[in-house]
């Protein structure tokens, strides 16, 4: 027989009170660990918000990266010059445009390095007096002087090509024969991105290898402008040669570019401030 289960009166009631009561401690346990979908999360993943904290909407976070980046862009690093290089920037008149042999006198005064640095000239011209079918000028001069830099100039020959598709590159000039060419072209993609292509323009292919080479160790170099700017920067010898030695290798490179077409011209040495030069007293 089955056992007969004794309801005593007021059972049914309680029990609804019961079920009440559980009913919403669990209400009250969901809304504390309410589990909602993160923004910008992967499917399945969520954040849990917790009673007492206040979740951050879209704007409050971009505004908050804003900021931090703007904090970060505003950390930029002052460029400070050394005591040496202040020293000798004092000696110069930024607003003055000097006489030829005077430039000179402070170009090696403000040459203040532990060597012998290199006399450099920068030249930048009036575009309205350039060719407008040309991009770029270009040029020949010789330095009575040189540079104080001793070049190694080659001839080029089979030996020469073979050595250079090797990877060896042991020459600043190369002068060819026509004759040659054909087979320089071999190795154009390695010499023509470093200048060193014999070029007739300058004078590097020539049927007369020899004597161009005896011309080109007498002190006769290109000098061409930059790619993309109407600016030649050229080296005209050393700080340590005399103020007559810098100032006829520059007036000859004048001559050559013209000074008609120059509108600023600037000295310097290695590492040294820019003088500015009078081109009136040329």
């Amino acid at each position: 027989m089955g056992k007969i289960r004794v309801k005593t009166l007021g059972d049914e009631a309680q029990e609804q009170a019961q079920a009440n009561k559980t009913k919403k401690r669990r209400e009250e346990k969901k809304a504390k660990k309410a589990h909602v979908k993160g923004v910008g999360l992967k499917g399945g993943q969520q954040i849990t918000a917790m009673e007492g904290v206040e979740l951050k909407t879209d704007t409050e976070i971009t505004e908050a990266a804003e900021e931090k980046t703007a904090k970060k862009s505003r950390k930029v690093r002052t460029w400070v010059r050394s005591k040496r290089y202040q020293e000798v920037v004092a000696l110069i008149d930024k607003t003055k445009l000097y006489p030829l042999t005077e430039a000179i006198e402070l170009v090696k005064k403000t040459a203040r390095v532990k060597f012998d640095p290199t006399v450099e000239v920068h030249i930048n011209l009036n575009p309205a007096t350039l060719p407008k079918e040309k991009k770029n000028l270009s040029g020949t001069v010789v330095l009575p002087h040189g540079t104080g830099k001793k070049r190694v100039i080659a001839i080029a020959d089979e030996i020469l090509i073979e050595r250079v598709q090797a990877g060896v590159i042991d020459f600043d000039v190369l002068v060819a024969h026509p004759s040659l060419m054909p087979k320089l072209a071999k190795i154009a993609r390695v010499l023509g991105p470093k200048g060193l292509m014999p070029n007739p323009k300058n004078g590097t292919v020539t049927a007369d290898p020899e004597k161009r080479v005896k011309e080109l160790s007498g002190g006769e170099l290109a000098w061409k402008t930059e790619p993309d700017q109407p600016v030649i920067h050229q080296s005209v010898g050393k700080a340590s040669f005399s103020t007559s030695q810098l100032s006829e290798n520059i007036s000859n490179l004048v001559s050559s570019v013209s000074v008609g077409k120059i509108l600023k011209l600037t000295l310097s040495s290695s590492m040294g401030p820019g003088i500015k030069v009078d081109l009136k007293l040329l």
